[in-house]
């Protein structure tokens, strides 16, 4: 086998091992990059919410419990991803909510009032 012959997807693989607690889905392993993670992998329901990733998975000729992952679709972005937090909500401010911040502390607002 030459240097190239490494399976696409390789880099991402979901080991079953058993059912569920429920019996609605699959406990799982994880193999991404240099992490393991532990993991359930349910169907998607209509009308549920997606927590983590809709995946597709591609089965292993060495072994009937091993697939290839392509995800594709993230509900959420991984740790590895995500900005540092400052502490603290977001930030967000809309122009109706500025237009109000200003009618009340503005400068001209501050001259009228009395300590």
């Amino acid at each position: 086998m030459g240097k190239d012959s490494k399976p696409r997807g390789s880099d991402d693989l979901v080991f079953v091992y058993s059912k569920s607690e429920d019996g609605a889905g699959y406990q799982v392993l994880r193999q991404r990059k240099d992490t393991i993670e532990a993991g359930t992998l349910r169907p998607l329901e209509r009308g549920k919410a997606i927590h983590g990733e809709v995946v597709q998975l591609k089965p292993r000729p060495e072994s009937a419990a091993l697939f290839d992952v392509e995800v594709q679709y993230s509900a959420g972005q991984s740790p590895d991803e995500r900005p540092a937090s400052a502490g603290g909500p977001p930030k967000v401010a809309t122009a109706q909510y500025r237009k109000g911040w200003d009618s009340i502390w503005s400068s001209k607002a501050g001259s009228r009032m009395s300590n």
